[in-house]
């Protein structure tokens, strides 16, 4: 990005402000450093312009929940080819899941992936710690060491805390260090949708005794929306997220995409896939997160019951859940909020002040067309993952533009940038 650009005459949509309203805004040196109504600019020095009209300016996306594979898999995906994907989701900030290889359970690992998203990333890359060694679910990780770190929370994702006594320890101890236990709540043994509503059940009553912070992980039944809202209303610490294929699929997307359309936990019914569009909107469940799991072609080939569950999600987040808008069950300013100032607000100050537009901060922003139409092409993903049931989809809603950490990240060919002087007509009409 030059030293100053205006971004002129957009919808202004910043939920944690609530703003809504057109006009433009300034970006300089890396910041956010002015707004002003539609047709009104700044005086002074010559400027960058970004025509905007019918397009809209907010926060850059937060993910709560991802897969970047590195180090170890670095065939799935990498931490450079991650944030590239994200950047063209609209997302400035994506938190890193510890299921790698060798796992994040020790400040080595975790410093290695903050060395290497400081020097090759384009967005914000902040990662998370295991719960347990070597996420064995026997042992857990040396907590205190790990936090100051700089991580977002604790979690063994892939795999539940596998023990009642392991869970309570580690809440305990989070509750110490102000840090979530993000848990993946399956229970092998209760089956689907049981195991999970059986281990949520778990989770927050130990959250309750223990006073500890509980994130659940990709909620994905009405069962398990039902128990987060009770346990709300008893004053339990309990955040939860949910995924853009749990909001927009359900489980008969697999008789149609096979092995593109297995996630875990699987997709669910028609009735669990309205529950969470109704707890999403009711505030029930705090945020999305894309959950974004890159694999191989040869990952997904396999027979269903050995092929690896996940869904690339990055590149046609927006896209999809603009479904729910078009549809009437989601406003556009609830969407927002559920992808920038909810996860901010989990993720708290320590990492900035993110999800907003206010005036000062690090210019993490996205440029969307909400009406524009486009066909996903797994071919033009930044993203080494090509494993989504959504290829060859029209979906309608556009990430045309995303700022990371002050810097264009990435930008549709469609937009241009062009110079002007605000004595200029073409400026002031």
């Amino acid at each position: 990005m030059t030293n100053a650009l205006l971004i002129k005459n957009a919808r202004l949509l910043d939920p944690g402000q609530k703003i809504d309203r057109l006009g433009s805004i300034l970006l300089r040196d890396g910041r956010i450093a002015w707004w002003g109504s539609k047709n009104q600019y700044p005086a002074g020095s010559r400027f960058d312009v970004l025509e905007a009209e019918g397009l809209v300016v907010c926060p850059g996306f937060i993910d709560l929940h991802s897969h970047l594979r590195e180090p170890g898999f670095d065939e799935k995906e990498t931490i450079t080819s991650g944030a590239k994907a994200a950047a063209r989701g609209g997302f400035t900030t994506i938190c890193c899941m510890p299921n790698t290889k060798p796992p994040l359970d020790n400040i080595e690992t975790i410093n290695l992936v903050k060395t290497r998203a400081d020097g090759d990333a384009i967005v914000r890359v902040l990662p998370i710690a295991c719960v347990t060694k070597g996420r064995h679910g026997k042992e857990l990780v040396d907590m205190e060491a790990l936090a100051g770190a700089g991580i977002v929370g604790f979690s063994d994702d892939g795999d539940t805390v596998k023990t009642e006594g392991l869970m309570r320890q580690a809440l305990i101890n989070g509750n110490k260090l102000g840090l979530p236990i993000i848990d993946h709540c399956e229970d092998p043994i209760g089956g689907p949708p049981e195991g999970e509503v059986k281990i949520v059940e778990r989770d927050l009553k130990l959250a309750e005794e223990t006073g500890g912070w509980l994130h659940i992980a990709h909620v994905s039944t009405a069962g398990s929306t039902e128990l987060i809202k009770r346990a709300k209303k008893k004053g339990v610490k309990v955040t939860s997220e949910v995924t853009p294929h749990h909001l927009m699929l359900t489980e008969d997307a697999v008789k149609t995409y096979g092995t593109l359309a297995k996630v875990n936990p699987p997709l669910r019914s028609m009735q669990d896939r309205d529950a969470m569009v109704k707890a999403l909107k009711d505030g029930v469940i705090d945020c999305i997160a894309t959950d974004h799991a890159p694999h191989t072609i040869a990952d997904k080939a396999k027979g269903y019951s050995l092929a690896a569950p996940g869904i690339s999600g990055f590149e046609t987040a927006f896209g999809s859940l603009m479904g729910l808008v078009h549809g009437g069950k989601l406003t556009l300013s609830d969407l927002i909020y559920r992808l920038t100032t909810a996860p901010a607000q989990i993720l708290g100050g320590k990492f900035g002040k993110l999800g907003s537009l206010v005036v000062g901060a690090v210019v993490d922003i996205v440029i969307l067309d909400p009406e524009k139409e486009w066909e996903v092409d797994v071919k033009r993903f930044a993203s080494k993952g090509e494993n989504t049931p959504l290829n060859g989809t029209r979906l309608k809603g556009k990430v045309m533009a995303t700022l990371s950490k002050g810097q264009i990240a990435y930008k549709d060919d469609s937009l241009d940038i062009h110079r002007a002087n605000f004595n200029d007509k073409r400026v002031n009409e």
